[in-house]
């Protein structure tokens, strides 16, 4: 007999389907990397819920873990305001010209949760760039702030977003381009694939192989921003010192092994005299 939790789950998981969020049992169990089989054996009472698969319910599909374990609360989280309703705060100067925001590290966690603030949104460093791309579109710059994109991105770096209208994800999203996705509870600069058509979720992935992937219902997510440039600490001349530093090591280790390869060598020649054959001949001594 099924548990409680399994039993709520199988649930949300009709709710789901009847509204029309997932096409089918299938659909959902290849969108959570679950046997479809092993799906159809929980929805006939045979199988209970794993945690990692209420995990991965909870962050796709936004199923509400205190009703799945308590059985109070409403079955899913809190959804995000729908997407061609969401509006977007820019700041402009005293020629109406827009300026670029700045979202430090300090303050991602704020600007996720108060992205439609125009108040917060308005009290973070706002500036320009003289380079023509600019002056059209939205822009937005990002702190990096972890390793998750190394050695793309590194902590201390800066992204530049170029904003991306909601009723755009489904096209203007490139499978493997780097975007700043901005949800409720965070702020996530990654490589993204886009299944918007097919699943309506997108998956982040990293440049940093520790990291593993994370999937992310549209209607979770409050803002995407394509990354078109990149503002480092790390001056050019470091870069090329770096280089420098590296060939040298290099050139260092070739010539030790050139010359351990003549050592070799003039050993092998030795061995090779001193087990020279002679010619078959004997000397005679005279007595």
């Amino acid at each position: 007999m099924s548990s409680l939790v399994t039993i709520r789950f199988i649930e949300c998981h009709n709710q789901l389907r009847d509204r029309g969020r997932v096409r089918s049992s299938r659909q959902f169990a290849l969108a959570l990397d679950y046997l479809p089989q092993s799906l159809s054996e929980m929805i006939k009472g045979r199988r209970d819920v794993t945690i990692e698969l209420i995990r991965k319910a909870v962050a796709l599909y936004q199923f509400n873990p205190g009703y799945l374990f308590t059985g109070e609360g409403p079955p899913f989280l809190q959804q995000e305001v729908p997407p061609e309703v969401r509006t977007l705060t820019i700041v402009t100067d005293s020629n109406s010209h827009e300026r670029i925001v700045h979202v430090p590290a300090s303050a991602q966690e704020a600007y996720a949760a108060e992205a439609g603030n125009p108040a917060f949104v308005q009290q973070l460093p706002t500036y320009t760039l003289p380079d023509q791309a600019y002056q059209k579109g939205t822009y937005r710059s990002f702190d990096i702030a972890n390793n998750s994109m190394e050695p793309t991105l590194v902590p201390g770096d800066k992204v530049i977003g170029l904003y991306v209208a909601p009723a755009q994800w489904t096209t203007a999203i490139k499978d493997n381009n780097v975007y700043v996705v901005v949800t409720h509870h965070d702020v996530s600069i990654n490589r993204v694939v886009n299944k918007i058509a097919e699943d309506e979720y997108i998956e982040l992935h990293s440049d940093n192989n520790m990291y593993d992937r994370q999937p992310l219902l549209i209607d979770t997510i409050r803002e995407v921003w394509h990354v078109r440039s990149r503002l480092s600490n790390i001056l050019p001349d470091s870069a090329h010192q770096r280089n420098h530093q590296l060939q040298e090591q290099i050139t260092v280790m070739q010539q030790l092994l050139e010359e351990q390869s003549k050592q070799i060598q003039r050993l092998l020649g030795h061995t090779a005299e001193f087990s020279k054959p002679t010619d078959g001949k004997h000397i005679n001594k005279q007595h």
